[in-house]
């Protein structure tokens, strides 16, 4: 295990933590034209991240009148800003009580968190592997190549995969995400991602959103 001798469990994922590419709390908010490509079809509609008091920010998206589409895109925006927002690491992982686990052949260091399933993996400064609960399933988040700016790193090219809490049944298909970020007003901002998977009857699909004529709001 590559940590030095000083280093704890929670130093070390706290490090990490810190490095993620975040919104400081000066940033405005940004408009963007969206268009959604997926099995042939495109839809064209206007996107919209401002500041929240509750949940740091959030995301509105209008003129895409196909209810699933909106449905699809409204769930990207809303990830995307809710990764921005800025969190102590004391709050977000109050009381939790970290040890280290195995290393694995990438070097990546796993992190446990005591009396709980969730765990992660450290590598080169980075929370390459996320496993946790959210909202009664388990996800895990793979990343395997990241984007490097002056104030931290943000997720490049990840997959997820959510399971049964209790069987660990696989619950739903695996997605692999590329994301790629363009420098808007000295802030990172989300300009296409791209999640290819498997559709019901397990043919590969591919659905593409892409942000252009990004602004950040006055």
């Amino acid at each position: 295990m590559n940590v030095a001798p000083t280093t704890d469990a929670t130093a070390l994922f706290r490090a990490a933590y810190d490095n993620r590419y975040t919104w400081d709390s000066s940033f405005p908010g940004y408009s963007a034209d969206v268009t959604y490509r997926c099995a042939g079809t495109e839809f064209h509609g206007k996107a919209l991240v401002s500041p929240d008091p509750r949940m740091g920010y959030k995301g509105e998206v209008t003129e895409i009148a196909d209810e699933e589409v909106l449905k699809a895109v409204m769930g990207q925006l809303w990830e995307t800003a809710i990764h921005r927002v800025r969190r102590p690491f004391e709050k977000t992982h109050a009381g939790n009580v970290f040890s280290f686990g195995d290393t694995d052949s990438t070097g990546a260091i796993e992190v446990l968190m005591e009396g709980k399933r969730d765990h992660y993996r450290v590598r080169n400064n980075e929370i390459v592997l996320v496993y946790r609960n959210i909202h009664g399933q388990f996800v895990k988040i793979n990343t395997f190549a990241s984007h490097e700016s002056t104030e931290g790193y943000l997720s490049h090219k990840y997959d997820s995969v959510y399971s049964d809490p209790e069987t660990g049944e696989q619950k739903g298909e695996k997605q692999d995400f590329e994301d790629i970020y363009s420098s808007i007003g000295g802030y990172q901002v989300l300009t296409r991602r791209t999640i290819s998977t498997l559709d019901e009857n397990k043919k590969p699909v591919t659905m593409d959103f892409e942000f252009t004529n990004v602004e950040l709001l006055k």
